[in-house]
């Protein structure tokens, strides 16, 4: 699974094309998603806690929304890589190579930069990942990860709106881009 993993953090598309094609990986690909969302949960917690806001809730929001954001991830791809697109793949192989895609979040465990050149190198890991795994150009994986994140984006906020959070993910996201 290391080996895979530092596969992934080179886009090694041999890696993601033995991660489509391994039906047993669905498990490694979960164990990612995991330790992604821990540290992920770790970083919410004491960001809400400096924020004075409820470590434990933050912490439980994030280790949930991250197995919750990687399945619905891996299905609109799947749904815009197979429908929109004709790419060639089933939902288990899309579950496996996203899944994997996300291992450079692993990097948010640095301070300051790390959630920002792990989200970028997990992103460019995503357009590789659906490349493989739909069996499909570049062009084509671009456009379904573009079209996907969208998609996610727009039922992310919709969640948090209806959690009561989204104003204050909107505020912050507008606030990271203003002078």
């Amino acid at each position: 699974m290391l080996e895979r993993i530092i596969g992934v953090f080179k886009l090694d598309t041999q890696v993601f094309a033995e991660i489509e094609a391994d039906q047993t990986a669905t498990t490694q690909a979960a164990m990612v998603v995991a330790i992604v969302a821990v540290l992920s949960a770790i970083g919410s917690g004491i960001g809400a806690a400096i924020g004075g806001s409820g470590f434990l809730g933050s912490v439980i929001f994030s280790l949930v929304w991250t197995f919750i954001a990687w399945v619905v991830w891996s299905a609109v791809t799947f749904f815009v890589g197979a429908k929109l697109f004709g790419g060639e793949a089933d939902m288990g192989e899309m579950l496996r190579v996203i899944g994997f895609s996300q291992a450079p979040l692993m990097l948010q465990i640095i301070p300051c930069i790390g959630g920002i050149v792990g989200a970028i190198w997990a992103l460019a890991a995503g357009v590789v990942a659906v490349r493989e795994g739909l069996d499909f150009d570049m062009g084509k994986a671009i456009a379904t990860v573009a079209i996907g994140w969208v998609i996610v984006f727009v039922l992310n906020m919709i969640l948090l709106s209806v959690l009561g959070i989204g104003a204050v993910g909107i505020g912050a996201l507008s606030g990271a881009f203003s002078g």
